[in-house]
């Protein structure tokens, strides 16, 4: 396990304790609500009209067959075709619930309704925030045209704001911050200047940032982390515009063009644009998925995002974000309250009225984590950042300014954390089923066709559509199952002590030669796995065939893929490789051969020649089609085929070269997951092929060059 440095952080805010008394008391009053309607609507009022199952199959696929209809005649969900499957949803969602409290509730014992209501607050709790999500999906909201339109004055030289361009840096090396500062120097933009802001005092990166010609900052200690880190540089830069970076991302070229031009609107404060990452996230590295599954991230910045958009509820992301100093400033500069320092500067600036509003258009790239560690580590800092919401002035839910939709907006993105507590508890259900010896709630197998398969049926096919095919239901499980337990104990932790942990920075430019298990990570899934088999196995030799061995079948395999994604695939270089077609010409003394690029890093590059041959001299490059010569090193030349070292680059080819690998405009495209049965197809491969992953594995040749 790598561990992570702390920054010296501010001490513990002086807040009152989570309001354990309201929580029970909400508890003992839904329990009473419960009651009472049982007694005033009883199950008979839920009775299913028809009996014949084949006639309850035909009602379940009926409804399923018009959301897959509606899915296939409009690929990309229009006003109109989102509001129909948003409305099916709704109404099969709530009748659901309805037969759910109302009909299926057990109150035979004391013990057992204890089980009975559990296990439907952890469907409740597992399921809000999604309920949530499909009423404000009705005003989702996609900004690509009017960027269009602003973005001609941008052009156009008649709005050109001045900016400053913020790059602040814990302990990152000094050559990923040598992308992001050459990236920067690279926008098609001016007036703008760049500063770096050097949290660690480093000689080396104070040198680095003198020979690339960007400002140097630093501060004396490191208090409030990198909201700290950024307010000191405030007062000491004038820009009317502040764009931040974080010490990976690097902008594509047009980044400011499109983001400036809103800014046109004087109620606009902050412009935050999406997250996108040119490296495989550590759960597809590891297991062997890299080109299947899309990273994390993608379904906030595909589907909550917009949607938030939509209610101006957008959630400021801390990074590929430009916000207007005067406003920033006046709300005293980034929040410093939680480690969510960027999440509740935009709460603020929108409770004072302002705009804050995504463009759903990639025009940066960063490093995902690049190992389980560090993944997971990221999102207990997230969890415990936004939970420390509910104890700041910052809070969404209660700070003044702010309407119903934000804040149910706000109050979705809480429940997500809280799904964590819903995802082990569904883990120990199949358990809980076995000491009970019973269910924890009473159904007619009509009544399963009737309310539960229209819903989940529709929800598989619906899903994947609303969020831009970023995501599907199988897949976003197995994403949760491998957080589930950490986050867990890092959300009831925040409650019992909101401020009881520091700031914690993501490594970033790691690698490793071999695999790498993460033993306290994976212990308690293993504990899951080993409670769920022996469920399995005492289900299969006393109750025979019942719903819930599919239960704990799902549950099995779900588990043993998240144990093999918490198990760290080997690394070999943080450098990563583009597809690039590239047409080149090489001199070797009198002698010149031409070819074609197929993949290319800031380390070399793979070649096909058309005309000629190298030999294993030293060889100049030229790629006339951006005006670059390198001088390089050729290997492993054969069938046509050569691979290239670069060698001596100067500083300016690597500016013509950085922004050449990550800056093209339009490079960063949205790809889509395969659907539910192929995901199950491709995470079963994984799960199956494991013992050999090593050789299967998407990774870089054995020729190329580490």
């Amino acid at each position: 396990m790598i561990q992570l440095r702390r920054l010296i952080g501010s001490p513990p805010l002086p807040t009152p304790g989570f309001p354990w008394w309201a929580l029970g008391m909400a508890l003992l009053a839904g329990w009473g609500v419960i009651q009472l309607l049982n007694l005033i609507l009883p199950p008979t009022w839920l009775a299913v009209p028809v009996t014949e199952p084949l006639s309850l199959w035909g009602i379940a696929l009926t409804i399923t067959g018009v959301c897959w209809a509606i899915t296939r005649l409009y690929p990309r969900p229009g006003t109109w075709s989102r509001l129909i499957l948003l409305a099916i949803l709704l109404v099969l969602a709530g009748r659901y619930l309805l037969w759910r409290v109302l009909g299926t509730l057990r109150w035979e014992s004391w013990g057992l309704a204890m089980f009975s209501l559990a296990f439907l607050a952890l469907e409740v709790l597992s399921s809000a925030g999604g309920w949530i999500q499909l009423f404000l999906m009705a005003q989702t909201r996609d900004r690509r045209a009017e960027a269009d339109v602003y973005s001609v004055a941008v052009t156009a030289g008649k709005y050109r704001p001045t900016v400053d361009i913020l790059i602040p840096t814990y302990n990152e090396p000094a050559f990923i911050l040598k992308r992001t500062i050459l990236g920067c120097q690279a926008l098609d933009y001016e007036p703008k200047r760049i500063y770096l802001l050097d949290d660690t005092r480093r000689p080396e990166i104070r040198t680095l940032a003198q020979e690339l010609g960007c400002e140097y900052l630093t501060r004396p200690d490191n208090r409030h982390a990198k909201a700290g880190n950024l307010n000191h540089a405030l007062p000491l830069t004038q820009g009317e515009l502040v764009a931040v970076f974080d010490a990976d991302f690097i902008p594509t070229r047009n980044f400011l063009t499109r983001t400036v031009g809103f800014f046109q609107n004087s109620q606009v404060a902050l412009v935050q644009t999406p997250q996108t990452f040119y490296n495989p996230d550590p759960v597809a590295h590891n297991l062997g998925l890299s080109g299947v599954l899309t990273p994390e991230e993608e379904i906030f910045y595909r589907q909550i995002q917009p949607m938030r958009d939509g209610v101006q509820g957008v959630i400021c992301s801390g990074t590929s974000l430009v916000v207007r100093r005067a406003p920033l400033e006046a709300i005293g500069g980034f929040v410093t309250t939680s480690l969510s320092e960027d999440y509740f500067t935009g709460v603020e600036l929108a409770a004072r009225g302002y705009e804050v509003i995504y463009l759903q258009e990639k025009l940066s790239a960063g490093l995902a984590a690049e190992n389980m560690a560090a993944h997971i580590s990221q999102r207990l800092r997230w969890a415990q950042g936004t939970v420390q919401g509910l104890f700041i002035p910052s809070n969404p839910l209660t700070i003044p300014g702010l309407n119903v939709k934000q804040r149910l907006a706000h109050l979705e993105g809480l429940l997500n954390w809280f799904t964590a507590w819903a995802r082990v508890g569904f883990l120990l259900i199949p358990v809980l089923v076995a000491l009970f010896n019973t269910l924890p709630f009473r159904a007619t197998s009509a009544e399963l066709l009737y309310y539960f398969l229209p819903y989940y049926l529709a929800q598989f096919i619906v899903y994947p559509w609303l969020n831009g095919r970023s995501r599907s239901l199988l897949t976003a499980d197995l994403y949760v199952l491998t957080t589930c337990w950490p986050v867990s104990v890092a959300v009831w932790q925040t409650l019992v002590r909101p401020f009881g942990r520091g700031f914690r920075v993501t490594p970033k430019g790691l690698s490793n030669s071999q695999f790498t298990v993460n033993w306290p990570l994976i212990t308690p899934l293993l504990v899951f796995l080993g409670l769920n088999f022996a469920c399995f196995v005492w289900f299969m030799l006393t109750q025979g065939w019942q719903w819930v061995w599919v239960w704990s079948i799902y549950n099995l395999i779900m588990l043993c893929l998240a144990c093999l994604a918490l198990v760290d695939a080997p690394q070999a270089s943080p450098y990563p490789w583009f597809p690039l077609q590239k047409l080149v010409q090489f001199r070797q003394g009198e002698r010149t051969a031409w070819g074609v690029t197929e993949q290319m890093s800031e380390l070399g590059a793979t070649v096909t020649l058309t005309q000629g041959r190298l030999t294993r001299e030293p060889v100049t490059v030229t790629l006339p089609e951006v005006g670059l010569t390198l001088t390089a090193q050729p290997h492993h030349q054969e069938a046509g085929r050569v691979t290239l070292a670069w060698t001596n680059l100067t500083l300016e080819q690597e500016r013509r070269l950085i922004p050449l690998l990550f800056c093209r405009p339009g490079q960063w495209q949205e790809r889509q997951v395969p659907g539910e049965w192929r995901s199950l197809g491709w995470l079963l491969q994984s799960l199956v092929r494991w013992p050999l992953r090593a050789q299967l594995r998407d990774r870089v040749p054995a020729h190329r060059l580490r």
